[in-house]
């Protein structure tokens, strides 16, 4: 059985301390590879530094995140574009939307995504979406972007049904499910029974929103199981299963993963 944690933030100085012991940790919970979203300018070089040191294990994607989007954000964008030009990357990410803790710069933000997403179909790379209260706002960005070209994921998806039949419609995009899914009052059990298999894939956000039994505490990739069993009970599959097709979805959209 083989997994894939394609979204954590394992760079993060939340795991400086116990890096290794990380790693052993999620390599005995069968999670074989690592997806490293990048946020802004000063996560970059920790990130590839990852990846140099652990080339069979971690895996970059390149992007300004919503939330880092400020006054400087041309300047921050050209400076990530010329990392993209020189660096082997599987991914534009994570870019998108939040309008969750700041409004202030939304006509940038909604720029910005687009400039990403321009980059994207040019170095023919998927997208990794962060859509935090703003699916709308994405949705009339992504009906005048989406074409055949255009695949991606929704990291750490929270919507509904009819965010689901809307995200279908696009064609080429991933519904990444993390540890929210494992949470007492979410309404995402029910909600994923209405997205097939084949378009989810399996994330943790580390070091942010930990499954449970762990809530409360630093999350980690050696949690995502607890994601997969639970998928394995939504579906009534084994977790051989959850495991093959995940792991097959990761490959097919990110086609730059070895």
């Amino acid at each position: 059985m083989k997994l894939i944690d394609t979204h954590a933030h394992y760079y993060a100085s939340e795991f400086q301390d116990d890096l290794i012991e990380g790693i052993q940790r999620f390599q005995q919970n069968n999670i074989t590879k690592i997806l490293l979203p990048n946020i802004e300018l000063k996560s970059i070089e920790p990130m590839l530094a990852l990846c140099q040191n652990f080339p069979d294990i971690f895996y970059p994607m390149l992007g300004l995140h919503p939330g880092y989007i400020k006054e400087d954000w041309e300047k921050q964008l050209e400076k990530i574009l010329s990392k993209i030009k020189n660096t082997e990357v599987i991914a534009i990410g994570e870019i998108g939307m939040d309008l969750y803790w700041d409004k202030t710069f939304i006509e940038e933000q909604k720029k910005a995504f687009e400039i990403q997403i321009d980059w994207a179909l040019e170095y023919s790379l998927p997208i990794v979406i962060h859509a935090r209260d703003s699916f709308q706002e994405i949705f009339k960005i992504l009906d005048n972007k989406n074409c055949d070209a255009l695949s991606g994921v929704f990291h750490c998806f929270t919507g509904t049904e009819y965010e689901v039949e809307k995200i279908q419609s696009y064609g080429n995009f991933y519904f990444g499910i993390g540890g929210v899914v494992t949470y007492k009052n979410s309404h995402l059990p029910e909600v994923i029974k209405s997205i097939p298999l084949n378009q989810i894939l399996l994330e943790t956000d580390s070091p942010y929103l930990p499954p449970v039994p762990y809530r409360g505490k630093r999350n980690e990739p050696s949690y995502m199981i607890h994601v997969a069993e639970k998928l394995a009970s939504i579906y009534q599959l084994g977790l051989d299963e959850i495991a093959l097709q995940t792991t097959n979805n990761t490959y097919q959209l990110f086609r730059k993963l070895k």
